[in-house]
């Protein structure tokens, strides 16, 4: 058992949620993929060695979006299929269960902040190996009496990163930082997210050929902050507004929150950065980290790049500056464990062979406005190494990964430019 020096010890797992509308907002259960609730075709979770590697991918590619154009150097460059197996969407374990078209199929789908188009695996498989194995029959648009195909001259193809033409249907690829890809028709169905929350002609993409998918869901519902997202899509209804409770892996569930953002009580918020090259994404200013309650002496200089909120990258990212404080100082806390060797990129490892209670202390992230985020005794280690790491250099996008926001609600109010923390929230 890990828990911090301030006595904050392990919730018991908290009992599985069902899905409700109120106050205008809707209510999903989000869990994790191998969680003990998990709705998905695979448990089997990968080592956290392919788990530290899949997440370097990610954040390299997110940095590589946000410091350049990739809109205009995607559509300058041919987008290949790979045919040779790969890793799966990043590190988006998280996962909600819809209905898709009319009648409504249940899909398991991926959430991720990183992303702006939302899909899923479509019949016909455009050949024998293109289609990865998934826990649900794949859907099919031609049984669903909602279902329709976007031209290729329409708006809705044309605002597309990367788009090609098929039969006069619009066809929507989509590359991820590790590599996998998915490219099919862009069309618009009917989603149910619940049994009265309904958003009709909902624009996703069939996916009729995926590579580098491994033992995955039924497709991925972005939350980015594109045009194309669940989020911009359902403003009308939902403001612009979502919140999510990442569980602990081996807690029952969390959930995603649509909508309620005015109503949202009981948050340390912070306002809200945009990036201009990368409107995907949602960011934040860190201004001091404390450990044990203690203050770290990092210059306000060192956190001039904002750090991206992101649902699917694992490791919280920092600048080499304030990453190398924060070490030396959980370390010196540390000092009753014996160090073990680095895990990839995690350079402070410890031996906890022995140990039935390990006692971390405690990790304090303030934001700009005063926000803070005590970081729950879950969300310091990644196996029994601490799980922070470094940016290149001081000034670049860092990025707040997801096992820091667990048990966290982090509310995203889009349209108010700011962003919440709710803590003990699942």
């Amino acid at each position: 058992m890990v828990v911090t020096s301030s006595s904050l010890k392990h919730q018991k797992p908290v009992q599985a949620l069902k899905v409700t509308n109120k106050d205008g907002a809707t209510l999903l259960p989000l869990t994790h993929r191998h969680g003990p609730c998990s709705p998905s075709i695979s448990k089997e979770k990968p080592s956290l060695q392919e788990t530290l590697h899949r997440d370097q991918l990610r954040a390299a590619h997110i940095h590589a979006k946000v410091s350049r154009n990739t809109t205009k150097d995607l559509k300058q460059s041919a987008v290949t299929i790979p045919t040779s197996p790969g890793f799966s969407i990043g590190t988006a374990e998280y996962v909600i269960t819809v209905g898709v078209g009319t009648p409504a199929v249940s899909q398991v789908m991926n959430i991720d902040t990183g992303s702006d188009v939302s899909w899923v695996q479509c019949a016909p498989c455009a050949a024998a190996g293109s289609c990865y194995s998934e826990k649900d029959k794949l859907f099919d648009p031609t049984k669903s009496s909602t279902y329709a195909a976007f031209t290729c001259s329409s708006a809705q193809c044309a605002a597309l990163d990367v788009s090609g033409c098929s039969n006069s249907q619009c066809q929507y690829i989509v590359q991820y930082g590790d590599g996998s890809v998915t490219t099919g028709t862009y069309g618009s169905d009917t989603l149910r997210l619940t049994s009265s929350a309904v958003v009709n002609n909902f624009q996703f993409g069939c996916s009729h050929r995926a590579a580098g998918f491994v033992g995955q869901t039924d497709g991925l519902m972005a939350l980015g902050g594109d045009t194309e997202s669940l989020v911009s899509q359902t403003s009308a209804t939902y403001g612009k507004a979502f919140s999510y409770c990442l569980p602990r892996p081996s807690s029952s569930a969390g959930f995603l929150t649509l909508g309620a953002a005015g109503g949202a009580s009981g948050f340390s918020r912070t306002p809200m950065v945009r990036f201009t090259n990368a409107p995907t994404f949602y960011g934040v200013f860190i201004q001091a980290i404390s450990v044990a309650g203690t203050r770290l002496n990092i210059p306000a200089s060192v956190f001039y790049g904002a750090s991206i909120v992101d649902s699917g990258t694992v490791i919280t990212q920092l600048p080499p500056t304030a990453y190398q404080a924060l070490r030396d100082a959980f370390r010196k806390e540390m000092k009753a464990y014996p160090a073990a060797a680095a895990m990839g990129n995690l350079d402070t490892c410890f031996n906890f062979d022995g140990f039935d209670t390990i006692v971390v202390p405690k990790i304090t992230l303030t934001f700009s406005r005063g926000a803070v985020l005590d970081v729950d005794a879950s969300g310091i280690l990644f196996g029994s190494c601490l799980a922070f790491t470094a940016t290149g250099q001081d000034g670049d996008t860092g990025i707040l990964g997801n096992v820091q926001q667990r048990t966290f609600e982090v509310l995203f109010d889009v349209g108010g430019r700011s962003l919440g923390f709710r803590s003990g929230a699942c």
